[in-house]
């Protein structure tokens, strides 16, 4: 059905016609032009009766015209049939962490050599695409964090903005692990208890931000939100060096200690992710977590419609200049003909 969203703006309809009644009509000694033989021209003029009816036509366009521009102006839209929003599921933030550390090639994916961010997003993308009745959210943190996407159960849009991150979009020289928690509990904050969900995941140690992970695990906890952290990086890799090849553990600066503290001082717990293969079964464990009952919510979808009578009375303005322009003076005038050039004398000569 078609609405208005401020239907009060027909109230002016009137408005010509009040100031049609109101205003003194312009007399002979108001003109601008004063013609003495104005009257004398009027009585020759053949056309009259097609002066009056293109008067009327004009009249008649002007106040469609106007109905259409007052119509636009009251904001019209189409609202769809009212649509039945999940009511069952979970409010769930995402955490991701990419800092300069992501880039490291130490995983494989689809058999190929990979970065940690490449399998991060490969995984937790399909993850998403399987939370059907949630409502999810996205932070990404490096030195800083930032809210990539709010809470919504748009999944494509948030596996969208997930697939386009990339390293160096936030300073990469740096992680702020209790930023990103933080920012994530903003989110949750002001949903129902119960249903509040927290993942996250890094590579690292928290070395930057204004907020330690301790007191963001303290706020979580006491916001009643679960909070699952995840470690990711081998733990072996070998590199190439002046005395040969040697085996080095990449991921010597992950905290792994202190995500498990605060993962379980929310009642939430920690994960470790060295392939793949384990990050999947890890996001395949969270998978499971069972919907929680919330208050059903209904959309209705909505199209705005302002421009049809606003181009339809723009139309009618230029119709209206069309039909007021002075055709018979813009053709070209036919000469008199030659044998009409000279006056016949009384004689039938001419002078």
């Amino acid at each position: 059905m078609i609405e208005f969203v401020w239907p009060w703006v027909f109230a002016v309809l009137p408005l010509p016609l009040i100031l049609r009644v109101l205003m003194p009509r312009a007399g002979i000694r108001d003109a601008a032009l004063f013609v003495p033989f104005f009257q004398t021209l009027s009585r020759l003029d053949t056309h009259a009766g097609h002066r009056i009816s293109r008067s009327f036509i004009v009249g008649l366009l002007a106040i469609l015209s106007w109905l259409l521009l007052v119509s636009a102006a009251a904001r019209p839209q189409w609202v769809g049939e009212p649509i039945q929003l999940p009511a069952t599921g979970r409010d769930l933030m995402l955490v991701v962490d990419i800092s300069g550390s992501m880039e490291a090639q130490d995983m494989s994916l689809a058999g190929q050599t990979a970065n940690r961010l490449q399998v991060t997003k490969a995984v937790v993308s399909d993850f998403v695409r399987r939370r059907t009745g949630d409502r999810l959210g996205l932070v990404l943190f490096a030195a800083r964090a930032y809210t990539q996407a709010p809470l919504t159960f748009d999944r494509a849009t948030v596996e969208t903005l997930l697939l386009e991150a990339e390293i160096g979009i936030i300073e990469e020289n740096a992680t702020a692990i209790g930023d990103g928690i933080g920012l994530a509990i903003k989110h949750l904050q002001n949903r129902p208890q119960k249903s509040r969900v927290m993942i996250m995941l890094t590579d690292g140690v928290n070395n930057a931000g204004a907020v330690s992970p301790e007191q963001a695990g303290e706020l979580a906890r006491d916001e009643g939100i679960k909070l699952y952290t995840i470690g990711i990086g081998a733990e072996a890799a070998t590199s190439n060096s002046l005395f040969g090849p040697r085996t080095v553990n990449p991921s010597a600066d992950l905290d792994e200690e202190m995500m498990t503290r605060i993962a379980e001082a929310t009642g939430g717990q920690y994960f470790r992710a060295r392939d793949q293969n384990e990050l999947e079964r890890i996001y395949g464990i969270l998978d499971e977590l069972e919907p929680v009952e919330q208050e059903a919510e209904t959309f209705r979808p909505t199209l705005s419609l302002f421009y049809l009578p606003l181009a339809g009375a723009v139309l009618l303005s230029f119709l209206i200049a069309l039909i007021k322009l002075p055709w018979q003076q813009l053709l070209p005038r036919r000469s008199p003909p030659a044998s009409a050039a000279a006056p016949l004398t009384a004689e039938g000569n001419t002078p």
